[in-house]
């Protein structure tokens, strides 16, 4: 498939236009129908929701408020009437204005604080708030706002009002690509190597967030859904595109020609991203285990998303590869390699000293990556969910000095009322339970609300002494189910946002192990089945514990006690939002398999091929940390413009997910996994017999083949870096081509000539399959047969030496072939 879009590239690139242009004008013209519903069936506050809706149904359009406060005097004065009362009755005559209820009349009395400073007037509009056009609620702020003067305060609050306080749509995203193309321009050094992972994320990213739009028309997808799929599809697009692009200019740096570098690419770097991906589509369908509605349309959403964003990386990107050729590398790249020839395959530089780095301490380094992990987890302990409002946003917002106006005028409570709805409760009844709540500790206000004709529900407002997000609060609804109803003898729900936000916390904490489990149980057999081994996976999964541990003690440190919010701009702390630890976990995991399947499968290519664990340790972190910081520094800078989203949710997952991958890939994938590793040894690799048997083949690399002809020179001759190795009669360990043979001879010897006897030489197939073993003899010598001509692996160990492995071919003819071994420890 990566040849045919390769060569058929106009035609992919205008399929992947087509598609885009065509969902966004269906998007347009359906619109939008997304439903924010966090109640959940068989909760005590669901059954009070649907008694309510059932009752009052004029009064399910978007009610927000206009809150006035006078510095002096009251809001009674003449003064303050005559610039509120034009300015309501203006907003009343608008359309798609269904009522407004003023403080001004007989009915609006109980809406003027005690010391008549305060009012408010309730605007109800004729549609959710989502469905308000944004031109409307201006025009509301706008006519309020005209109204304030000196000593007078009007502010307003509700859903509506906070839409327009959002920055325009895309602006965090836009944030986010710009950080990314800058990280990318320093890791390519190229304007159109930069593009190609931006622009594949784009139309991952852009074609699922359209998709989501037309099937919030035939299901239920929250409001935050499409936020939450451009944030994951933004990182993982990105990061998808830059291993496959990273993959394919190794391959044209190495001297291979395009086309075959990219179909190499996507053969082997693709075939990883498609697992990847899937991981990550498992993690979150792991959400479905919590049987909560209100998360299957965020499953839907960032799922297709991600699914979206795999297909760009594997059908757009190899066409967009060959549309650039060459000009995936730089100039200054181009010239050397028209200059100089293929560069060495073996890693250099900070990656390989790093790598080596580990491998000599890795008990030190672990040491100090599990303490850096612990001391982050510890607020973790501290983790409190509910729901955040708007005594959350901003200082300088209107709907956060509305709210604390109300607050100051009404009390505390008064933002998050109980509702108490009874079914066939007579007069008597209720005004007895209206009574006992009265008197019950914790309760500000009480007040039953008629019943419209025909109907037998009965609702009884109830106002807390503390505020929405108080732990007292929590408590009065605990005391009004279990003590307060009881006793009534009547049938009475108590619901409201405060009441259905801590039913929906108290299933989340109970549901959150089950589901915990689900994913880490999904990502263990994954794990087991792609890498054979029973301490990978294992080791994963504790990592993956570690790292969402550490990753919500941040989150807990700056949203739940404040540490740094403000100046983050996400505004006032309180408790983390309920749905948010199922959301973030599910990313998290598949974020963290990601990371693992490309770091391990590098060292378990390594493994096959010599059965050195140290040496497959070392090579894999050196060839892949780069990539894998470089993805990482990618998907921080993206999570962490979600700052900008105007969306507490999603600054909180924004600010969570930039932690846990950083945390995840700085101090887990390069240094506490591979030290550990490193302490483990031969057991990473370890999988019972039987065991083998049972299992299904599930390869992330692709079957190996035998090596194709490298490229030539005019006359015919190879390049010496062509295949790598050492040259016939060269000093032993330089790397460079091989002449042929049928089989490998040579002396084995140490920095100063002495020849090392008993050291084993190991001959390995491209296949992983070991063709000749054997042993040094007195005088250092050694022989090795294959059964054909072809590339191999020649694999030496010592016990007092460094193990030694070289890439060879060989052909017709004897090839010679030295081996230098330095000592454990010693510089080479």
């Amino acid at each position: 498939m990566a040849r045919w879009c390769y060569r058929h590239r106009l035609v992919v690139v205008v399929l992947w236009v087509g598609l885009l242009f065509g969902l966004g004008a269906a998007g347009s013209t359906a619109g939008t129908d997304y439903s924010d519903n966090f109640s959940l069936p068989d909760t005590d506050s669901k059954q009070a929701l649907d008694l309510m809706v059932e009752a009052f149904p004029q009064r399910s359009g978007d009610p927000n408020t206009v809150v006035w406060r006078v510095s002096e005097g009251s809001v009674r004065d003449a003064a303050v009437r005559e610039r509120l009362d034009p300015a309501l009755r203006e907003i009343a005559g608008m359309k798609g204005v269904g009522e407004v209820a003023s403080p001004y009349t007989e009915a609006g009395a109980a809406q003027i604080s005690e010391d008549g400073r305060t009012a408010y007037a309730q605007v109800t509009f004729a549609e959710q708030a989502n469905a308000v056009p944004k031109e409307l609620v201006q025009d509301v702020v706008d006519t309020a706002g005209e109204a304030r003067r000196d000593g007078l305060q009007v502010e307003l609050g509700g859903q509506a009002i906070t839409r327009i306080q959002e920055p325009p749509t895309g602006t965090a995203e836009l944030v986010g690509l710009g950080a990314a193309a800058i990280v990318l321009f320093l890791a390519f050094g190229s304007l159109f190597a930069m593009s190609l992972p931006l622009v594949v994320a784009v139309f991952g990213v852009g074609t699922g967030m359209l998709s989501t739009t037309l099937l919030s028309h035939v299901t239920d997808v929250p409001e935050v859904a499409p936020l939450l799929g451009s944030l994951i599809g933004l990182g993982v697009g990105i990061d998808y595109a830059l291993f496959i692009v990273t993959r394919h200019r190794k391959g044209v740096l190495r001297g291979m020609d395009p086309e075959k570098a990219a179909v190499t690419a996507l053969n082997t770097s693709g075939r990883a991203v498609l697992f990847a991906g899937g991981t990550v589509c498992i993690a979150l369908a792991g959400m479905l285990v919590m049987n909560m509605r209100f998360l299957d349309g965020v499953v839907i959403a960032t799922s297709l998303t991600v699914v979206l964003s795999v297909l760009a990386a594997v059908t757009l990107l190899p066409a967009l590869l060959g549309v650039l050729g060459e000009r995936v590398l730089s100039r200054r790249q181009r010239r050397r390699l028209a200059a100089e020839g293929p560069e060495p395959v073996e890693a250099r530089g900070a990656a390989a000293r790093w790598s080596m780095t580990v491998q000599k301490r890795p008990k030190s380094i672990a040491l100090v990556a599990v303490v850096v992990m612990a001391a982050l987890a510890v607020p973790v302990l501290s983790l409190r969910l509910g729901a955040t409002d708007q005594g959350n946003h901003q200082e300088d917002t209107t709907t956060r000095q509305a709210y604390d106006l109300l607050a100051e005028g009404f009390g505390p409570g008064f933002n998050g009322p109980l509702q108490l709805v009874a079914e066939d409760a007579g007069p008597a009844a209720v005004q007895a339970l209206v009574e006992r709540v009265r008197a019950t500790e914790g309760v500000a206000q009480v007040a039953a609300m008629p019943a419209p004709p025909g109907s037998d529900v009965t609702v009884i407002n109830v106002v807390p002494t503390a505020s929405p997000q108080s732990e007292a609060t929590d408590r009065l609804i605990d005391t009004l189910r279990d003590e307060v109803v009881p006793q009534s003898g009547e049938t009475v729900h108590v619901g409201g946002v405060t009441a259905v936000f801590k039913d929906f916390a108290a299933v989340t904490g109970d549901r959150l192990p089950y589901f915990i489990g689900a994913i880490i149980a999904l990502g263990f057999l994954l794990l087991l089945i792609a890498f054979r081994s029973l301490v990978v996976p294992l080791t994963a999964a504790v990592m993956n514990l570690i790292a969402a541990a550490a990753s919500f003690g941040v989150l807990v440190a700056v949203f739940q006690w404040g540490w740094g919010a403000e100046a983050l701009g996400v505004g006032k702390e309180g408790p983390i939002t309920a749905f948010l630890p199922v959301i973030m976990l599910s990313l998290l995991f598949g974020l963290s398999m990601d990371y693992q399947v490309f770091l391990v499968s590098r060292m378990h290519e390594e493994w096959v091929h010599t059965k050195d664990n140290a040496r497959a340790v070392r090579v894999g972190l050196a060839e892949t940390s780069r990539v894998i910081n470089c993805a990482a520094l990618i998907m921080i800078c993206v999570f962490s413009a979600f700052v900008l989203s105007g969306d507490m949710e999603g600054a909180m997952a924004g600010i969570g997910l930039a932690a846990a991958v950083a945390l995840d890939a700085f101090i887990l994938r390069t240094a506490l996994v591979p030290a550990a590793m490193h302490l483990l040894g031969h057991s990473n690799w370890w999988l019972p017999a039987g065991l083998e048997k049972r299992l299904p083949h599930l390869a992330v690399e692709p079957k190996e083949q035998a090596e194709e002809p490298g490229p030539v020179h005019a006359d015919g001759r190879e390049p010496e870096s062509a295949v790598p190795g050492p040259r016939a009669g060269a000093p032993a360990g330089e790397a460079g081509s091989v002449e042929a043979g049928s089989v490998v001879y040579g002396f084995v010897r140490a920095p100063d000539g002495e020849p090392l006897a008993d050291v084993v030489l190991t001959l390995v197939s491209t296949r992983g399959r070991q063709v000749d073993r054997v042993t040094s003899l007195a005088d250092g010598s050694y022989i090795l047969s294959a059964p054909s001509g072809g590339a191999y692996l020649l694999a030496v160990t010592a016990g007092a030496h460094e193990p030694w492995a070289r890439h060879i071919m060989i052909g017709g003819d004897a090839l010679v072939h030295d081996v230098l071994l330095t000592e454990v420890g010693a510089s080479r």
